[in-house]
């Protein structure tokens, strides 16, 4: 029997930490769905920019602000929660690919402070958590308030942090390896959405209480994801361990 998933892993973190590859890479090794809410959040801001709405919030009029909520509880969005094909369409077309552009990545962080956006979207999150566990298969979950909004019971609370230098790198490796122009300062832009995420008022990013860190920054990706295996298996969320191979983590 191979080892699978039970119940919810949430992970968090800011940029460049390694949250996608981590959590997605943990969920096809444990059979399990997965679920990325910042692409949920990207895709709504493309939705609003495709709308030609304002987009600096800051200086825009609460009627403004509504008109930006209506875009996004008006678009139809759509997450593949298969790890192995995690497709994201926008009123039915693929856009996978350009939600990772640098006028989404330059815009995300003022759509999602809206505090009616990340109300919509965290209940919709909620609701796909939900029919995962209905139909007995574990879910990993990642983004910036997973452990402490979208999933506060969850059964693993994982936040990833990495040196600042690394989340750089890494990042324009990501963006060079999709062919993508990334700002001309990542470590500054990367602060900046640091700043923003940090600070707004509505679900801001912080490590819930009881998180467990994983400092990503001299780790391999099999190296994080053994470690997040390990802290499953000592929760007793993975079925079938044993007979899948794995020696245990228990001290």
């Amino acid at each position: 029997m191979d080892a699978t998933l039970r119940g919810v892993v949430a992970v968090d973190g800011p940029s460049g930490t390694g949250k996608s590859t981590t959590a997605r890479g943990l969920a096809m090794r444990l059979d399990a769905r997965y679920l990325d809410t910042g692409a949920m959040y990207r895709a709504a801001t493309l939705a609003v920019l495709r709308s030609g709405l304002s987009l600096d919030l800051a200086a825009t009029t609460a009627e403004g602000h509504d008109d930006v909520v209506a875009v996004v509880l008006g678009a139809r969005l759509e997450l593949s929660t298969d790890p192995a094909e995690p497709r994201v369409r926008l009123d039915g077309e693929d856009v996978g690919a350009e939600i990772r552009g640098t006028a989404v990545t330059g815009a995300v962080s003022a759509v999602s402070a809206l505090t009616a956006v990340r109300a919509h979207l965290v209940s919709e999150q909620r609701r796909i958590v939900a029919e995962a566990l209905a139909d007995g298969t574990g879910i990993v979950v990642e983004g910036r308030d997973i452990g402490t909004v979208v999933v506060p019971d969850a059964g693993l609370k994982i936040f990833l942090t990495a040196s600042a230098l690394v989340r750089a790198g890494r990042r324009d490796a990501e963006n060079t390896a999709a062919g993508r122009v990334g700002a001309p300062d990542t470590q500054a832009d990367l602060a900046r959405r640091d700043t923003l995420d940090s600070s707004r008022a509505a679900s801001p990013l912080r490590p819930a209480e009881d998180a467990v860190e994983v400092d990503t920054s001299t780790l391999d990706i099999d190296g994080v994801l053994d470690r997040l295996q390990g802290l499953a298996e000592d929760r007793d969320m993975i079925v079938g361990f044993a007979d899948a191979g794995v020696g245990s983590h228990k001290g």
